[in-house]
């Protein structure tokens, strides 16, 4: 199964005051037309695909139009990140899901999961919108959860890993040891990493959040980077899209 890995678009991002709705627009054409070049069975969107958590009228626009035609090109599976408000990104998500476009639902306790299948087997695909410890507590009372780490793991538990499929981890969290850039948001109040033994067991972790491609932990854990450069740290980045086969 080929996959697309897309992070951090950012939509309705400004630079110094400078409006990225242009380049934004552009940027989306490109990865349009990539898309029905490399025909992936699905598009992962990791997060961040607004800019702020209420974005512009002008950034729905544009996400409203990009996410109806590549829903014509492939499966698309998309979850919020910190930037994004995931109430407002999830709202006609059980309508959507009905055009191809799968979205993660709010945290409830659970992590929504479809299951797909192709010549090799099942591929089951989990959406893990972005988390904070104290979104976790709440669903997990009599546990001890004390860090970003801790929540993943809690919030990962009820997932079955069946040695039969694959599995692959859509999310947005800060794995230790990756590096980060200057135009990524800091959490207020201590350290957000997240240990990359946490993702034990997935055959590929799809992340956003940071804004330069890496591996973090390892080779089936992957950051894709931002397609545009938002920062004078990114200058140097190569910017593209990531594609995977499993």
């Amino acid at each position: 199964m080929k996959l697309m890995h897309l992070s951090d678009l950012h939509l309705g991002k400004r630079v110094n005051g400078f409006s990225m709705i242009a380049d934004q627009r552009h940027m989306l054409e490109q990865i349009l037309a990539l898309t029905a070049e490399e025909k992936p069975d699905g598009a992962l969107l990791c997060g961040d695909i607004y800019d702020k958590t209420v974005p512009s009228a002008e950034a729905v626009t544009l996400l409203d139009g990009f996410l109806s035609r590549l829903a014509e090109l492939c499966e698309v599976f998309l979850i919020s990140g910190n930037h994004d408000s995931a109430e407002r990104l999830a709202f006609g998500g059980r309508l959507m899901t009905a055009a191809g476009v799968h979205v993660s639902p709010v945290y409830d306790g659970t992590v929504k999961t479809v299951i797909r299948s192709d010549g090799s087997g099942a591929v089951h695909i989990h959406l893990l919108p972005f988390l904070k410890p104290v979104q976790v507590r709440r669903f997990f009372p009599e546990e001890t959860v004390e860090n970003y780490t801790d929540a993943v793991r809690f919030a990962l538990s009820g997932i079955k890993l069946d040695d039969g499929a694959r599995h692959v981890l859509v999310t947005h969290q800060l794995v230790t040891g990756a590096l980060r850039c200057d135009s990524e948001e800091l959490s207020i109040g201590g350290s957000e990493n997240v240990d990359a033994q946490a993702f034990d067991g997935f055959d590929y972790v799809a992340l956003g959040h940071l804004h330069g491609p890496q591996r973090a932990g390892g080779d089936h854990i992957r950051y894709c980077g931002t397609p545009l450069k938002y920062s004078f740290s990114e200058a140097d980045h190569h910017k593209s899209v990531t594609f995977v086969e499993l």
